[in-house]
């Protein structure tokens, strides 16, 4: 691999995008594929079953609604993205697709076989950027036909609200690649950041370091929950607490990632702590499940959808 991640394949040229495709429907692939929309691209949104993209919909539905009451977004602005969203159950509909954007569970083995079937029914051209917050870029793109063009796009949740994209460098990824997603995290009014791939990156490294030993405060008791994230908010102006924040991602995301962190670098700061094994296998998994470290209505999950 190069040193400098301004020395890649420059010989190495990409078609321009124009349709995104995005594979999974969940809290991060939906919001990719409204904020793909919303910035002018074709998207073709694809899951395993229709529920799962009707609920989807719903949700891209839900916050443009918001989006066009707090003048955030136009009329015209929410019914032209809409249009431009379409939806399907098979991967054979990404065809047309100029750019693919994975949003599946945080599984090796899964990433690696939706590339390798995506890369039989889309274009040579077709770039494959990973929505992963902690896996190997390489390894998901080692049994890949065009390793080249796949490279890591780290989107953050609320995807619509939240500005920063970690553009993460494989070993192969070439520079035509990482410029054109470049592009296209600019076009979504993203702010990417360039980082070499390593566990972690550079968001997920940090903020799961923070997360983590909040969780390890609440355990010992040293303040309540919301009073440490209190304390970040206030103290440090971070936008959100490290455990409201982990509400939203999911106790079992931050599980994973805890657990694929401590593997690879050994770092006890990585180490999963006991209140976080047991709340996931009590099923508090956050938001999703309607307890974690807060306990989530309606109301208060809908609250600050536009900030």
């Amino acid at each position: 691999m190069n040193t400098d991640l301004g020395e890649k394949n420059l010989a190495d040229s990409t078609a321009p995008i124009h349709t995104i495709g995005v594979l999974g429907a969940g809290t991060m692939g939906h919001g990719i594929a409204q904020v793909a929309a919303v910035a002018g691209f074709e998207v073709i949104l694809r899951d395993l079953d229709d529920v799962s993209l009707a609920r989807g919909m719903q949700s891209i539905e839900r916050n443009l609604a918001k989006g066009v009451q707090l003048g955030k977004v136009t009329g015209d602005g929410r019914d032209q993205a809409l249009a431009r969203l379409k939806t399907s159950t098979e991967l054979t509909d990404l065809k047309a697709a100029d750019l693919l954007i994975e949003a599946a569970p945080e599984s090796l083995e899964l990433k690696q076989r939706l590339l390798q079937e995506s890369e039989a029914v889309t274009a040579p051209h077709c770039i494959w950027a990973s929505n992963t917050s902690s896996l190997s870029i390489t390894e998901i793109a080692s049994n890949a036909s065009r390793p080249e063009r796949v490279v890591g796009m780290h989107f953050f949740n609320p995807v619509h609200i939240m500005r920063l994209v970690e553009i993460v460098v494989g070993n192969q990824s070439s520079q035509a690649t990482i410029d054109a997603v470049r592009v296209v995290a600019q076009r979504m009014k993203k702010e990417p950041i360039l980082v070499r791939d390593v566990p972690g990156f550079a968001s997920s490294r940090l903020g799961v370091t923070l997360g983590l030993e909040a969780m390890r405060m609440v355990e010992q008791g040293v303040a309540s929950a919301r009073d440490i994230d209190t304390a970040m908010e206030l103290g440090y102006n971070h936008p959100m607490g490290p455990l409201r924040l982990t509400d939203l991602v999911g106790l079992d995301v931050r599980l994973s990632i805890a657990e694929y962190l401590h593997s690879k670098l050994g770092s006890e700061a990585f180490r999963p702590p006991e209140i976080l094994r047991r709340m996931v296998s009590q099923g508090k998994l956050g938001k999703k499940s309607g307890e974690g470290f807060y306990k989530w209505n309606e109301h208060e999950a809908s609250q600050k959808v536009y900030t």
